[in-house]
């Protein structure tokens, strides 16, 4: 079972990236992680964004393999305490299934993209850069195991 952590467009902050590249190397000790990045769409100017989300789209479904579980990251999915996030995804990882989270572009997802996921999860109903969305993942996931296999880093 793999892990996986879908992203449009590649960070542009050196800050970030070697925040969430912390979090990736901690992963890595609790399970298979992998964070892929979709290039952004070249000359946006011209698409409007329905457009924009379309093309998205098809480069995350060619992406996510069909035999997957993908779960979106978006302002209306369901929210979780850390504890809550936990015990979700033990039980997405015990199903045996290759989980992707996936981040969209700035204009969100397709039509095509909702109607593949298999659910909608949300970080907060603060809203967040794409960017710094990705390190908030990234820890929370790393938390997520650290609570599963009760260490010392989550304090309630």
């Amino acid at each position: 079972m793999k892990l996986n952590l879908l992203v449009v467009g590649k960070t542009t902050s050196r800050e970030l990236d070697t925040l969430i590249a912390d979090y990736v190397g901690r992963l890595s000790h609790y399970c298979s992680f992998q964070l892929l990045v979709i290039p952004e769409l070249k000359n946006t100017k011209s698409l409007t964004e329905a457009q924009q989300k379309q093309r998205e789209g098809e480069l995350i479904l060619q992406t996510v393999p069909t035999t997957a579980d993908m779960i979106l990251l978006d302002e209306h999915g369901t929210e979780y305490r850390s504890l809550e996030l936990a015990q979700w995804l033990q039980k997405r990882l015990s199903a045996g299934r290759d989980l992707w989270l996936v981040i969209g572009g700035p204009y969100g997802f397709s039509e095509a993209v909702y109607q593949r996921t298999c659910g909608k999860l949300s970080i907060s109903r603060l809203t967040f850069s794409h960017q710094m969305i990705r390190l908030l993942v990234v820890e929370q996931l790393y938390r997520a195991f650290t609570i599963l296999r009760g260490e010392n880093y989550h304090h309630e």
